[in-house]
């Protein structure tokens, strides 16, 4: 089933290169790529753009720097802090999206105008499926990366957080502390373990050296 899927899904790329050649000479495969991602998550910072994007951060920076001097994207502070980036998608680059798009689907119904009806039902119900559980899937692998917005109290150990990561929090206390002393110059310090707990009416026994 897959082998036969994977064959057939070979015509319908075709379909979506071809309506991708159309913006070859305004964007190249990468700067759609960032800009659909733009799209998706608006306001999204430089960092997870380039985390969305499987690229490292020098690499995203200058992808940005060349879809901002084509009038693509814009930078703007950001919310918490404005020291911070967030990216939004121009009037310009949504344009471009929506010429994409339609060419795509009008390529896409010239094929669909020759099927059958129920091959055309069976076609749409199908790929509606495989669009939902592929979705449930990658929502259960891909932990969260803090795009959903957020307030500043629920950024939890996040680099990316204006002030840095959160400290330990109450419920979260830090390891028991151990006590260390030294009895005498010429003795090596000693770790002794937390106070321990002695059952009521068994007070613990003093010793001697």
């Amino acid at each position: 089933m897959a082998a036969a899927l994977d064959a057939a899904a070979g015509a319908l790329l075709g379909v979506w290169d071809s309506a991708r050649e159309a913006t070859a000479s305004r964007v190249s495969g990468a700067q759609l790529r960032a800009v659909m991602v733009v799209e998706q998550y608006d306001g999204i910072n430089l960092r997870r753009l380039a985390t969305r994007l499987d690229m490292l951060l020098s690499s995203a920076s200058r992808l940005c720097d060349r879809l901002v001097a084509a009038g693509m994207l814009e930078r703007e502070p950001g919310r918490f802090d404005r020291r911070e980036i967030s990216l939004h998608l121009t009037p310009e680059a949504r344009r471009l999206l929506a010429e994409l798009r339609n060419d795509r689907q009008a390529r896409l119904a010239a094929v669909l105008a020759a099927m059958s009806p129920a091959g055309r039902a069976a076609l749409v119900s199908g790929v509606r499926e495989f669009d939902e559980t592929a979705r449930r899937q990658q929502a259960r692998s891909t932990p969260d990366d803090g795009d959903s917005p957020r307030g500043r109290e629920e950024w939890p150990q996040d680099p990316d957080r204006p002030d840095g990561p959160t400290r330990r929090s109450p419920e979260q206390p830090d390891r028991p502390t151990r006590e260390v002393w030294q009895s005498g110059a010429a003795r090596p310090e000693r770790t002794v373990s937390a106070p321990r707990d002695w059952p009521a009416g068994e007070p613990p026994v003093a010793r001697t050296a």
